[in-house]
């Protein structure tokens, strides 16, 4: 559950039925594109004009000589705010991938995405390369980002190996992602139903352009993109061959989940800050904050402790601050309605009842990697990857998954530049597991074994991770 930015200015400010019939405004395209043929895969951006997407209520089709983020953030085909503080400083792309983009959003009645002029919730992002491998990649927005927030830890690298790429909303963004209209954990919910039909219509727009369904389906995810996976594999795995969990959310109705240990953290942080009181470092120890990572802890209680625990406790239970929306920021403890001193565990049943709609088991049904850093101080590694493996296990699907501890990996890699003797990007663990994934189902190469990969002392961190 990665939120919008790694600095609080940048925080804060950045299923209907279908429609009858669909709008479709079709880029103009290049002049290399003048020469496609009508033959799947017969040229650049060949076929282009028999794209529709199922149920899609927009649609703009465009023909790229660079779907990768070089390209598309100079022709505005991607934003570089979406994706801005998922990756440090440093990170290497591939460039130069020739292709189509369809840019468009399903049917939704809520209007906090402002991508494209469109003001329109659930856009959707789809990628084909000419020079396409059959498979694809599937994603979804982490924290409250949009469809773009992906583009340079993912579309980049995997168009660059022939993937097909497409990425959603989730079908609502932003801080206030809770205020969609919908019922307790409705919000959530339709992040899972938006990642589903994006999948079904990608599959069909493969259908269109190069007349084969793909080979192989993955799904790759950071943070809420991360639960996003354990989703569709415990409950659409008729969709997908394997799926690549990235410091993924774990919501638990029972607990844990986020509203379970941020508490701890917004209570106890500002007296051990204030004092070093030990009780106070100690709560926080054992609400699931790793020993060692307290370096970290003043920034993400500035950032990131408060907003998340005050959002996300709206979004299931609104009623704990009565007519105020989302809590009182920074207050402190012994305030009315404060969420430092929020129990989750002392609430009404339709909370739980509402974070159940949502929750994970751990039946996964198709081939998992799992990848967290030990030093992650948002979702800790204790409460989230951890307690995962063991609901995998317990499912009886642990020969299905494999969970991979980083040494001196966070949630944000962007602090990697500030701290660099303790930290280590995750992005290249990420990519290195997916590779894993895809030759553990493809070719039967055995993945990793669960274990701790150690920090290197030396080599290019910043782009090579050796599971």
């Amino acid at each position: 559950m990665r939120l919008t930015t790694t600095s609080p200015r940048t925080v804060l400010a950045t299923l209907t039925a279908l429609a009858a019939t669909a709008a479709l405004v079709v880029a103009a395209p290049t002049a290399t594109a003048d020469k496609a043929t009508d033959k799947p895969g017969g040229g650049h951006c060949a076929r282009q004009a028999k794209i529709t997407v199922p149920g899609a209520e927009k649609l703009m089709v465009s023909c790229l000589d660079d779907l990768t983020t070089a390209g598309t953030v100079p022709s505005g085909h991607s934003v570089a705010a979406d994706f801005a503080g998922l990756h440090a400083p440093g990170t290497v792309n591939p460039t130069g991938v020739p292709g189509i983009q369809v840019d468009g959003y399903f049917p939704d009645t809520s209007t906090t995405n402002v991508n494209n002029g469109w003001n329109h919730d659930s856009q959707f992002v789809i990628r084909i390369p000419d020079d396409w491998n059959g498979g694809l990649v599937i994603t979804g927005a982490p924290g409250n980002r949009t469809q773009y927030a992906n583009d340079f830890i993912w579309s980049d690298w995997v168009l660059a190996q022939g993937y097909a790429f497409a990425s959603t909303d989730k079908g609502n963004v932003g801080i206030n992602f809770w205020d969609d209209g919908s019922a307790p954990g409705g919000s959530v919910r339709e992040w899972n139903s938006r990642v589903t039909e994006l999948t079904v219509a990608t599959k069909k727009v493969l259908q269109q352009v190069r007349a084969s369904k793909p080979s192989r389906t993955w799904m790759a995810g950071i943070s809420n993109g991360g639960y996003l996976v354990r989703w569709q594999l415990e409950n659409r795995p008729d969709l997908y061959d394997g799926g690549l969990d990235w410091e993924g959310t774990l919501l638990r109705a029972d607990g844990p989940n986020l509203l379970t240990y941020l508490p701890s953290a917004l209570k106890n942080y500002p007296a051990y800050a204030a004092t070093g009181d030990q009780a106070a470092h100690d709560a926080m120890i054992a609400a699931g904050f790793a020993p060692g990572s307290e370096f970290l802890w003043p920034f993400h209680h500035q950032v990131y402790w408060d907003l998340t625990q005050r959002i996300y406790r709206e979004e299931f239970d609104p009623e704990f601050d009565g007519a105020t929306k989302a809590g009182t920021p920074h207050c402190a403890s012994g305030t009315p309605q404060c969420d430092a001193d929020y129990d989750y565990a002392s609430r009404p049943a339709a909370v739980k009842d509402a974070m159940r709609l949502v929750e994970l088991t751990g039946n996964i049904k198709r081939p998992l990697i799992s990848l967290q850093g030990d030093l992650d101080t948002l979702l800790p590694i204790a409460t989230d990857q951890d307690v995962y493996a063991g609901l995998v296990a317990d499912a009886g699907r642990g020969a299905d998954h494999r969970a991979l501890r980083i040494v001196g990996g966070t949630h944000t890699d962007a602090l990697v530049p500030a701290f660099p003797e303790q930290l280590r990007p995750m992005l290249p663990c990420a990519r290195a597991g997916f590779d894993a994934l895809t030759a553990w189902v493809e070719d039967g190469t055995a993945p990793p074994a669960s274990a701790t990969v150690p920090r290197p002392t030396s080599g290019d961190l910043l782009n090579t991770c050796t599971l």
